[in-house]
């Protein structure tokens, strides 16, 4: 299974969106709104509340 690339939860195999980026690199997203607010935002998944890494950043998982 694979970590989104934005909120970090496991996606099941058959869904989500994966990116392949030009220096081969892979991103994979669980929705749209993950996707959207880092490709299209581009925000900084530590200072969105809801994402793994805001929660592991204040210690709270």
């Amino acid at each position: 299974m694979a970590k989104c690339s934005f909120c970090g939860i496991n996606i099941e195999r058959g869904t989500g969106k994966t990116l392949a980026k030009n220096d081969a690199s892979m991103l994979y997203f669980c929705s749209n709104k993950c996707s959207k607010n880092l490709l299209k935002l581009k925000r900084n998944p530590r200072k969105i509340k809801w994402t793994e890494a805001h929660r592991k950043l204040k210690g709270k998982a």
